[in-house]
């Protein structure tokens, strides 16, 4: 999503306690940035305006967050949507950070010690174009990246209206060695989450009939093995 740049983005990112300026300072150290370190570590990859990671976060207190973009002005957005969801429940963003990041550059901010469960990848950009399909956020060179930091067992929730990138994401997880764990290529009419939160895109695309693709994957552990799909 193109979005018009904003001056006020980048001096309030700066001066939000729950923005970080500097995310290569915390890679392998980001769970002890929480004030409850214990918690489950889930992130959003390009979290754009934030109504995904705003609503997610303040429904799961037990559950620490982070949300990544490149664009300062999405992450200001994102920033103020965040504080907007906590106002207006009466509690302190305690349980989210945002940073500006470029993800194919993510092993720079994290690795193993880092332990994350889950990844959210939220209509990310097709990229559509033979030559530019390595930058997909699903391609098998940044799963391969993910692995790097995820747990064993950890789990990538994806969705998109795009039906060519949806199959081939399929194709990526499972040659990255990933388990497709459910599928369904009408999100609202078959539901595959316990809860489904809807971006900013997603009303978007329900709103002109376009039917919303996802899926869960899970990373195998030490057994090999063909994955089994469950498809809805």
């Amino acid at each position: 999503m193109r979005i018009r740049y904003k001056k006020w983005a980048r001096p309030e990112l700066e001066a939000c306690q729950f923005y970080i300026k500097e995310p290569e300072k915390l890679k392998g150290k980001w769970r002890q940035e929480f004030q409850n370190s214990t918690n489950p570590f889930h992130i959003e990859l390009g979290c754009g305006k934030g109504q995904f990671i705003s609503k997610l976060a303040i429904e799961n207190q037990n559950v620490n967050y982070l949300a990544i973009d490149l664009v300062d002005a999405m992450l200001g957005l994102a920033k103020r949507k965040i504080e907007e969801t906590y106002k207006e429940a009466k509690i302190e963003p305690k349980n989210i950070f945002i940073t500006r990041f470029d993800i194919e550059r993510i092993l720079l901010i994290l690795d193993q010690q880092d332990k994350v469960e889950r990844i959210y990848i939220n209509f990310c950009n097709p990229w559509p174009r033979g030559k530019h399909r390595k930058k997909r956020l699903t391609n098998s060179i940044q799963l391969e990246k993910y692995k790097k930091f995820l747990k064993k067992g950890g789990e990538i929730f994806f969705k998109t209206d795009d039906d060519e990138l949806f199959r081939a994401s399929l194709v990526y997880f499972e040659e990255s060695g990933f388990e497709i764990i459910k599928v369904t290529y009408d999100l609202h009419q078959k539901p595959i989450f316990e809860k489904n939160i809807e971006t900013e895109h997603e009303k978007m695309f329900v709103e002109q009939g376009i039917k919303i693709k996802a899926c869960k994957a899970k990373l195998r552990g030490e057994t090999n093995g063909r994955s089994r799909s469950n498809k809805v």
